[in-house]
């Protein structure tokens, strides 16, 4: 609880600073019991900013794509265990203590908003742009510079895996990667938040 009321990063105001609907721009963060994704609208900025991910494996400006996904995670965690039912000791001990991690990268078609699962959050231009930044940074490149999909491994046709910056543990997981983006776009976060619901808690407590 200390984590979700310990506010962490600006003093809020991201959104007001953003009324001006001719200059807004519009994200979406994904949740489940679990984990949290960002998705960025499939814009030719955006598509331009990750051409890397096109060229690395996973084409994104592709036919009825509308948003681009984004997730950071546990390696072993992220690729082995795409379902429930594929649920194994040796990856959530990995998990738990120390993992290399990955980017998982998603193209998405028309995502709605209606339920609590989706929550669109409303940001500056700066905001964006420092966000779409962050999470460029966060692919770990090759030795000769490129970013390149991790083969053979997805969830589907749609998506793609990348190795990813920073090491994986309880402490520091995915939502609280998600958590740091949201800062880098100006919003206010609990200082920490390793549970999506916590997260979205501290984001209607400070923002």
């Amino acid at each position: 609880m200390l984590g979700i009321v310990v506010p962490r990063g600006a003093s809020g105001g991201a959104q007001a600073e953003a009324a001006a609907p001719e200059v807004a721009r519009t994200i979406l963060l994904l949740s489940n019991p679990i984990h949290t994704d960002i998705a960025l609208p499939a814009t030719p900025d955006v598509l331009k900013e990750f051409g890397f991910v096109s060229e690395g494996g996973l084409e994104l400006d592709y036919p009825g794509v509308q948003w681009v996904i984004f997730g950071w995670g546990s390696r072993r965690f992220y690729v082995e265990t795409p379902r429930w039912a594929d649920l194994k000791p040796g990856p959530v001990v990995a998990a738990l203590t120390l993992d290399s991690s990955v980017m998982h990268v998603a193209r998405a078609g028309y995502i709605g908003t209606e339920t609590p699962e989706v929550r669109s959050l409303t940001l500056s231009v700066d905001g964006f742009r420092k966000m779409v930044e962050a999470i460029r940074q966060d692919f770990a490149p090759e030795g000769d510079g490129s970013r390149k999909a991790i083969e053979g491994v997805s969830y589907t046709a749609h998506d793609a895996f990348f190795p990813a910056k920073g090491t994986f543990n309880a402490l520091n997981g995915c939502n609280t990667w998600t958590a740091r983006m949201l800062r880098q776009a100006g919003l206010t976060t609990g200082w920490w938040t390793p549970l999506p619901q916590g997260l979205l808690w501290s984001i209607d407590l400070h923002n």
